[in-house]
């Protein structure tokens, strides 16, 4: 993840005894609303996807992050089936969270002999090694930067997604409490490097456009749903206010911070701003008053870049150096018109 308002209400709790949460089938790419590429960026893969037939003869690995995590299996659907649409001689790897799993992932494709790489493995100081371990062939990098063989990064405009973000949770603080409130609490991964620090950085820059930031928490290794419940739980008890702002990397940060207001009787106390709208909190951004905004970021259609971006490489031709997805403000006043599927509150 490297580069790098209006708001109210989602997201919830889905799951949260579960480390991960599963995902819910992917979005068929035509029910996408329209948006366009985050400001600055050049893709020119966004709206038209892969060609039929267009990978033929060329074969390219894939390491996920860990489909286990929603928003990765949407980025995993999505990129097999452009694959199967371009006829790319396709191999897919699943590094499970873990930089041990991608390394053998990446030993994996060198034996098979693809020649380009689709790379989410998470941790992004690994990176040489796994580059290295796979030839340092041609790479584009999924939100999280993959120097030395990174030629593209395609994903989220990191700094731009955390602002408007920032931007949403603190008008709203500004609007309700005229900035006073008890914490702002930032889950953060800083093993993602600098997606981290770009995409938390612009939920610290947005939110500061209308409040100063008080009494700042991070807690970090809270990017998923088990380790944010158990840091959250540990820090509730220290805040006895009952305007906690809580912003997070992605949405299994917020779904653990959930689930710890509600063990500890501290649902009213905490107030939430999150980034990736995957659809296992759809239902929460519709019927959740304390879920401020959330920012989309489409994962469902991120095959649509990487397959043609990568088949174009492998044609020896030049790509944008930063392929961008999507990103759109959501909240309870919009996400039924972006995502008709999400379920009723009462059901």
């Amino acid at each position: 993840m490297d580069q790098t308002r209006r708001s109210r209400r989602w997201m919830a709790l889905v799951a949260v005894g579960a480390t991960l949460v599963v995902a819910a089938p992917v979005v068929a790419q035509d029910s996408s609303p329209e948006a366009s590429p985050a400001a600055g960026a050049v893709n020119p893969y966004f709206e038209t996807g892969a060609v039929e037939g267009s990978g033929a003869g060329k074969k390219i690995g894939y390491i996920s992050l860990g489909d286990s995590v929603p928003f990765v299996k949407l980025v995993s659907d999505g990129i097999a089936e452009q694959a199967a649409l371009a006829g790319v001689d396709y191999t897919f790897c699943d590094s499970k969270i873990d930089a041990a799993e991608a390394l053998a992932c990446a030993q994996q494709f060198k034996v098979q002999g693809v020649q380009g790489v689709l790379n989410f493995q998470v941790d992004q100081a690994s990176s040489p090694n796994i580059c290295e371990a796979y030839g340092n062939l041609p790479t584009i990098a999924i939100d999280i930067v993959q120097p030395p063989c990174q030629v593209s990064f395609m994903g989220a405009n990191n700094h731009e997604a955390g602002r408007l973000a920032g931007a949403a949770i603190g008008q709203y603080a500004k609007d309700s409490w005229n900035c006073e409130y008890t914490a702002y609490v930032s889950l953060e991964s800083t093993a993602a490097g600098d997606a981290n620090a770009a995409r938390m950085g612009g939920f610290r820059d947005g939110f500061q456009e209308s409040c100063p930031l008080i009494n700042e928490q991070v807690l970090d290794g809270a990017d998923r749903t088990d380790p944010a419940l158990e840091k959250v739980s540990s820090l509730l008890p220290t805040l006895t206010g009952n305007r906690i702002v809580v912003v997070a990397i992605n949405e299994d940060g917020i779904l653990g911070a959930i689930g710890a207001a509600r063990t500890l009787g501290r649902e009213a106390d905490l107030f939430y701003a999150g980034q990736g709208t995957d659809p296992s909190i759809w239902k929460d951004v519709a019927c959740n008053p304390q879920y401020i905004a959330s920012v989309a970021y489409f994962p469902e259609r991120y095959g649509r870049t990487l397959i043609p971006a990568m088949i174009d490489i492998l044609d020896g031709k030049a790509i944008p150096t930063e392929l961008f997805t999507a990103h759109q403000v959501v909240n309870a006043s919009n996400i039924r018109d972006i995502y008709p599927e999400t379920p009723a509150c009462d059901a």
